[in-house]
């Protein structure tokens, strides 16, 4: 059994043990909403900044009802006033910082949507990108992830990411 990570099982210990985790099937008006989020981050921000569409809505399958946005960037930039600025115009104060990340959370037509401003040398960035690589080329890979949210319906969201980096850390292992 692959194991999770001393960061990890610290992150997961901070989870609810009494929320319960939903998920839903995937929804093909994310990738409109996406775009949508984009074109704004986009027109303010300028249209070469790269945002990028992550996690379960960008492989089209069922995930928690969001849509995972990102604006990857150099560590230099990562931290720009300006542009943390920009942003909080845009989606409101950040609901989080980290060392690597920055996230904003906004709802449209009560799907929620965070939109991470993350440095693009990090080990979580990196190590997300390689696990979707890796699903977007072994759809048997893609299905037992999904088969995987499906059956976490109901337990709570520290067992849910318990199980999903674990699942994590075993394609990543390959």
């Amino acid at each position: 059994m692959i194991m999770l990570t001393e960061r990890q099982k610290k992150w997961i210990n901070n989870l609810s043990d009494e929320d319960k985790i939903e998920i839903l099937p995937f929804d093909e008006t994310s990738i409109e909403k996406f775009n949508e989020i984009k074109d704004n981050i986009g027109n303010s921000l300028g249209k070469e900044i790269k945002v990028e569409h992550h996690g379960s809505t960008s492989l089209g399958i069922a995930g928690q009802n969001e849509i995972d946005i990102f604006i990857p960037l150099p560590p230099n930039e990562f931290y720009l006033k300006t542009l943390v600025a920009e942003l909080s115009e845009l989606f409101g104060s950040p609901k989080s910082v980290h060392k690597t990340r920055i996230r904003f959370q906004i709802f449209k037509d009560s799907k929620k949507i965070d939109i991470f401003l993350i440095d693009e040398n990090s080990k979580g960035w990196l190590d997300g990108l390689k696990f979707e690589e890796y699903l977007k080329t072994h759809n048997d890979a893609l299905k037992e992830y999904e088969d995987l949210k499906y059956a976490c319906i109901g337990l709570s969201i520290r067992e849910f990411y318990k199980k999903k980096l674990e699942y994590i850390n075993k394609i990543l292992s390959y």
